[in-house]
């Protein structure tokens, strides 16, 4: 198996909303962006499937030098070696991909976050700063499309939490910062055990906003004259928009069940965008 089609291989079986706005780009990009989500990929499962944090700390730091060696032109693994030409053709900086290692690594820090703007911090990691390579990847003009970029991420990791409240539970996380839990008058307890309530719900509306407030403001900032070369990003936007139109449609059940879209459904919406351009 090559580099690229361990990465191809990655993707697909993931089943992710992203995997389907890959499709549609031309073969450089298309291998490029699943490299890098594949690297995304590598790092979250040390995070989701390590029990032991030592050893998944311990992990993260063979990843660390593994950017290392990729920046020296030697990298180890089929990953990094399929990132190394992505790299190369479209300026990946190091600096960005040790940033979403910090991201999980706050993942064996911290179980709970105060605040939103506590919460922040963690989306810009894991998402937002997978946002700025994807812009780079797929092309821009405009550096405003930075900043669309950006909160584009942030959007889709809102959109992951809601999505994973009760599985994130679980596993004894919750994103939800503690202020809004306390706002809405909903305990850990409550979701730790599943409780779900007319609170809970109220909650749960609540963070739907904010993420769709965080849509509404990345697609305003996108400039016209980058919108084509970005329509990956808009793809995964409308699929994800209709993920959580469906969550609330379903009364925002997230702690006893995880909604998804078919890969049919999902396929229908990034072709759909695609072609509106």
């Amino acid at each position: 198996m090559t580099p690229d089609e361990y990465c191809q291989q990655k993707a697909a079986r993931s089943g992710s909303s992203f995997y389907y706005s890959f499709l549609f780009l031309p073969q450089n990009q298309r291998r490029a962006i699943t490299a890098l989500y594949a690297f995304c990929r590598e790092v979250d499962d040390v995070v989701d499937e390590c029990q032991d944090p030592q050893l998944a700390a311990t992990k993260l730091a063979w990843w660390r030098q593994e950017l290392a060696r990729l920046s020296a032109g030697q990298p180890q693994h089929p990953v990094t070696q399929a990132l190394q030409a992505a790299s190369a053709e479209f300026h990946l900086p190091e600096e960005q991909l040790q940033e979403i290692i910090d991201g999980m690594e706050m993942d064996l820090q911290q179980s709970r976050y105060l605040d939103f703007k506590a919460l922040s911090l963690y989306c810009y990691r894991v998402a937002g700063v997978v946002g700025l390579l994807a812009a780079e990847i797929f092309g821009y003009q405009d550096r405003k499309t930075q900043k669309y970029a950006h909160d584009l991420g942030v959007a889709f990791q809102l959109t992951n939490i809601i999505r994973d409240v009760g599985e994130d539970a679980r596993m004894g996380r919750i994103y939800l910062p503690i202020e809004d839990l306390q706002r809405f008058e909903v305990t850990a307890a409550d979701i730790l055990n599943a409780r779900h309530s007319d609170n809970f719900r109220r909650l749960m509306d609540f963070q739907i906003e904010r993420a769709e407030s965080y849509y509404v403001l990345a697609l305003d900032e996108l400039p016209a004259a980058d919108r084509r070369a970005q329509r990956p990003g808009l793809m995964m936007a409308a699929i994800y928009r209709t993920l959580l139109d469906e969550i609330k449609r379903d009364g925002c059940q997230v702690l006893t069940q995880r909604t998804s879209l078919t890969p049919l459904r999902k396929l229908w919406i990034a072709w759909r965008t695609w072609v509106r351009g």
